[in-house]
């Protein structure tokens, strides 16, 4: 070890207590225009097209997209939330016939929720011919999708599978997690500037400036809570 090395090593470390480190947030001033783009963009982003104009009016802040661009979306959107998954397939494929071909892993994760549905409706034999006759072949060539079809068929083998260790395969969460990624794939297929909301990002900057600093054992007031932006003091 260099003696700077040395010297480094044995400085006592600085802690910021948690007044300090919001007195340092707050001088760190954002534009309200500036965090109006980033709702907005959110909102269009994301496909919420009544709020986005409700916000435009509040906020005068225009879209950088006609909002009428985004019912496609928002259709699809709202066929998987409610579990028409082959209305949200044909959608799919009327507005971008290529898109489902070119990108097999999201295919099979509409597919995989289409089977979730008759799981779900206990429809036990049109599930299983389904899967025969759909999903198995891409088992077969890819442990990904090979993982996600045993524990979807797991759900066979209870009684009640909604409270079994793949229940999550029915919850809301699970088909919002697809209509995410098939909001994602559209937006890229339409040469969006991003797929991703810019709030997202700014999080996960966040989560990934408190990783580095974890992994510098720098004590420091962390956010442990990103929905509700909780602080907590360093321990």
């Amino acid at each position: 070890m260099s003696f700077s090395e040395r010297e480094k090593s044995d400085r006592p470390e600085v802690a910021v207590s948690k007044e300090e480190w919001l007195k340092k947030l707050e001088s760190r001033d954002i534009s309200r225009t500036c965090m109006n783009k980033l709702i907005m963009n959110y909102l269009v982003t994301e496909g919420f097209k009544e709020a986005a104009e409700k916000f435009q009016l509040e906020s005068g802040v225009n879209p950088t997209v006609d909002l009428n661009s985004l019912d496609n979306r928002i259709h699809i959107r709202d066929a998987i939330m409610n579990g028409r998954i082959q209305e949200a397939t044909a959608l799919v494929n009327q507005l971008h016939p290529e898109l489902l071909d070119n990108d097999r892993y999201l295919y099979f994760h509409l597919q995989q929720l289409h089977l979730i549905e008759l799981i779900r409706n206990n429809l036990i034999e049109e599930a299983l011919t389904f899967a025969q006759s759909h999903l198995c072949e891409a088992g077969e060539s890819n442990t990904a999708v090979l993982s996600e079809l045993e524990r979807t068929i797991a759900l066979l083998a209870f009684e009640d599978p909604v409270n079994s260790p793949f229940g999550d395969l029915l919850q809301p969460a699970h088909r919002q997690k697809v209509a995410s990624e098939v909001n994602a794939a559209i937006l890229k297929m339409e040469h969006q500037e991003s797929t991703l909301p810019k709030l997202s990002t700014l999080l996960k900057l966040i989560l990934w400036a408190q990783e580095k600093l974890d992994k510098k054992n720098t004590k420091y007031p962390r956010m442990t809570n990103l929905a509700t932006a909780m602080i907590e003091e360093h321990k």
